[in-house]
């Protein structure tokens, strides 16, 4: 993994966090009520969907989301 790719849809209030190719995208398993894994044909996960990312209020006051990225 070279890239981490983060995406926010204002429209649809969700963020897209990749760690490969989003073309690579065959299928997705939702695991929780707001989470989804995106996988690769083989079921490696490349990437995941936080769905209702910011709560109405957040989105009422413009709000800004710190991101935290550590690499080892």
């Amino acid at each position: 993994m070279d890239k981490v790719r983060l995406y926010y849809d204002r429209a649809g209030n969700t963020l897209s966090v990749w760690f490969d190719n989003p073309k690579k995208e065959a299928f997705c398993e939702e695991i929780d009520d707001d989470v989804v894994l995106v996988k690769d044909r083989r079921g490696r996960v490349i990437g995941f969907e936080r769905l209702n990312h910011l709560s109405p209020k957040q989105r009422r006051e413009g709000a800004h989301v710190p991101v935290e990225l550590q690499t080892f």
